[in-house]
């Protein structure tokens, strides 16, 4: 697996970028080839612009286009960020877990501090002298010879995805409060730890992954994603056993921090929650979600009515806001 530690140009994913992107995009979808008139037209600086590039395709609002020089829309874009889509101006809390899953869950070429954070750090806590260790080893034996400096900016833009920056004596700063995923409460403040190192000592932060109920995850939010993994990891599968929904890398409960037994209890309502497309069999010995339809092989209207689900729409909804009618196909 071929990871990325850069692209982001040092600057977390702000409030106003992902729309303005979209509107900008659908204008113009070769908006960022020319990065002097993409200064203009988002009013950023050039390292900014190419900030914006690059979380507007992590987010799966955009994608590069066959010539590689412009990028189109995505039909998850048009269904969230359309003026009558289901969160045109980015406020409820629903697409912030959504844009924090398409950060994390990405197959090809994942971002290095999520998948590693959220997959495979098995701490309680964490703390920047820790990861940082961890970090430097993994790279190394992944053979990517990083120095601590560009180790640390990643990391820190990991961290300030979910937390609010603070002034010198802890007050928030206000300017900076501009990732909207910071809203999630995904990573707290966990109290300081003492470093001593030669003939230095200090004190640095600790935090942890918040791992309580997160009401705000709806049943239907996690329909859409476990189909999301599922589509994207293991579409040749007729089922998925539980293990594989809760712990393995890029599962929902991995990704969104959930107990095993608060997963139990939320796929109790699975068939209900994916009007029918999925169906969790509790069994004691094999406890397995199973899919009650084919993939479909151009437009996936499983996908379609998932995520029109999420904000209690309709599919029909869902293709209202897509510019181009798409035939339907139910194979």
């Amino acid at each position: 697996m071929h990871f990325r530690f850069s692209g982001h140009e040092s600057f977390p994913c702000r409030y106003t970028w992902l729309p303005k992107a979209y509107s900008k995009l659908c204008q113009n979808p070769y908006l960022f080839s020319d990065e002097d008139e993409a200064m203009v037209q988002l009013g950023v600086g050039k390292n900014m612009v190419r900030a914006i590039r690059f979380w507007v395709q992590l987010a799966g609002i955009a994608q590069p286009l066959p010539d590689r020089k412009g990028y189109s829309v995505t039909p998850f874009g048009h269904a969230i960020f359309h003026p009558t889509g289901f969160d045109p101006y980015l406020e409820d809390v629903r697409t912030l877990w959504l844009i924090h899953w398409k950060f994390a869950s990405p197959v090809e070429e994942p971002l290095f501090a999520w998948y590693f954070l959220l997959n495979q750090w098995a701490e309680p806590e964490l703390s920047r002298s820790e990861v940082l260790r961890a970090f430097k080893a993994e790279a190394a034996r992944q053979g990517r010879d990083l120095s601590e400096v560009t180790l640390g900016q990643h990391f820190d833009i990991f961290l300030h995805t979910y937390l609010p920056a603070r002034g010198r004596k802890g007050e928030v700063v206000e300017d900076n409060l501009d990732c909207p995923l910071t809203m999630l409460r995904l990573l707290i403040p966990a109290g300081e730890r003492l470093i001593e190192a030669s003939d230095v000592r200090r004190r640095e932060p600790v935090y942890a992954f918040r791992r309580d109920h997160k009401p705000e995850i709806s049943g239907a939010l996690l329909a859409y994603c476990l189909h999301d993994f599922w589509r994207m990891t293991r579409s040749k599968e007729a089922t998925l056993s539980f293990r594989e929904v809760a712990v393995v890398p890029g599962s929902i409960g991995q990704i969104f921090k959930l107990s095993e037994q608060d997963l139990r209890d939320r796929l109790e309502t699975l068939r209900e929650d994916s009007q029918g497309m999925l169906d969790y069999q509790s069994s004691a010995a094999l406890p397995r979600v199973v899919k009650n339809y084919q993939w479909s092989t151009t437009v996936d209207l499983s996908e379609a009515a998932l995520l029109a689900n999420v904000y209690g729409r309709s599919w029909e909804d869902y293709f209202a806001t897509q510019p181009v009618a798409i035939e339907e196909n139910h194979a």
